[in-house]
């Protein structure tokens, strides 16, 4: 019998996993380097310690009757290290090997059956070379390993981009793909449980700033074709992992075309939506999945737009909450963190509305509102 879940991370996803797993009576603890995290805040205990520390690996499996994480950009032998402890973790490191390395992805997603941009190893100058006479500029250069939020990735136009990137890369293995002029850019999160049952949420719509999510829009404004494809590739790929958990599958939308961007396994920045605008959140729907529990349909209750609260630099104060909780129909999430630097995602807010376009105008009005200011600045004014 489950009763304490193990999460390795601290951030804002296992902030959030970890207060829907202690609402159905679950302990919970997190491991993390940086002490008091946003999920170290809310969990019942926090292991500081390095994600690559095989000695706190071992304790968070001890302390755990199954683990999960809230990021894959973790050590992979750090999970293949539970395993071989027989500690359950759930999704599995088979999982996590194929979704972490973008070149394992995109090739796995192609033998589903499933198109993605064309892409090529350029993991060496010899590969490098042949990628861009296969595959020509633009292109985007993206780190195998590791990358995120835009980060770890160089959009290549000319030859000294190529080059540019390349010395930025500073040796780290790299793959080049085909740089897509897409019409949309979508998610979908979807959930498979022990037993092989799978579930999908509604498919969204995402806006990126500089490469981090800036809104979400839910349901995506795309036709029901694109949305039953969108639902039967994340289908075809959770039954095709064999994942145990939530996850998500990025997806660009070029004409009739529907593209698979990335896998994330996990928990995602852009099914926040679902703590508030559906019956079961993202969240709660992975803590049943890992705990032997019954899965159902998400049911979407309006339309909606999620908007992340993205750090300026300029301070690490937020000033206008109460205006935006004047509107009945938002919901706010904020994360914990002391310092609001730039793009760092600070918290959430949900806007449901009566339409699509009722719940964007009004998440934008409420973006407006809000602003960071640096105390000491003011207390000197």
């Amino acid at each position: 019998m489950i009763r304490t879940i193990g999460i390795l991370g601290g951030g804002q996803l296992g902030r959030m996993l970890t207060l829907e797993a202690k609402r159905m009576g679950y302990r919970v603890v997190t491991l993390e380097p940086f002490p008091d995290s946003p999920a170290g805040q809310v969990a019942d205990e926090q292991i500081v310690a390095a994600y690559d520390d095989l000695r706190a690996i071992g304790e968070l499996g001890a302390r755990s009757d199954v683990v999960t994480y809230e990021f894959e950009n973790i050590p992979l032998a750090s999970v293949q290290a539970l395993e071989a402890d027989r500690r359950m973790v759930d999704p599995s490191s088979a999982v996590l090997r194929i979704t972490q390395e973008r070149l394992l992805e995109k090739t796995f997603v192609n033998d589903c059956g499933i198109p993605t941009a064309r892409f090529a190893p350029a993991r060496t100058a010899d590969e490098l070379r042949a990628a861009r006479e296969s595959i020509g500029l633009p292109g985007v250069l993206k780190t195998t390993l590791g990358g995120y939020d835009g980060k770890g990735q160089w959009v290549v136009r000319t030859a000294a981009d190529v080059e540019t990137a390349w010395q930025a890369a500073k040796g780290r293995p790299l793959i080049w793909e085909e740089l897509i002029a897409f019409d949309r850019e979508l998610s979908i999160i979807a959930a498979r449980g022990e037993s092989g049952e799978i579930v999908t949420f509604p498919l969204s719509e995402n806006v990126h700033d500089h490469g981090v999510l800036a809104t979400t829009i839910v349901p995506a404004r795309v036709s029901p074709d694109v949305a039953d494809r969108a639902h039967a590739h994340a289908a075809k790929i959770a039954a095709k992992l064999g994942i145990v958990g939530t996850f998500c599958v990025e997806l660009f939308a070029v004409g009739g075309r529907l593209l698979v961007n990335e896998i994330a396994p996990r928990v995602h920045n852009s099914g926040h939506y679902s703590l508030d605008a559906t019956q079961i959140s993202q969240y709660e729907m992975h803590v049943r999945a890992i705990c032997g529990l019954p899965l159902v349909e998400p049911t979407l209750f309006a339309p909606a737009a999620m908007v992340n609260i993205l750090g300026t630099g300029e301070g690490d104060r937020l000033e206008g909450i109460a205006e935006i909780l004047r509107d009945p129909g938002l919901k706010l999430h904020l994360y914990g963190k002391a310092h609001a630097s730039l793009r760092r995602k600070m918290g959430h807010f949900t806007v449901l509305g009566e339409t699509i376009d009722d719940a964007i105008a009004r998440a934008e009005r409420a973006r407006s509102l809000l602003r960071w200011v640096d105390e000491r600045v003011k207390s000197r004014g």
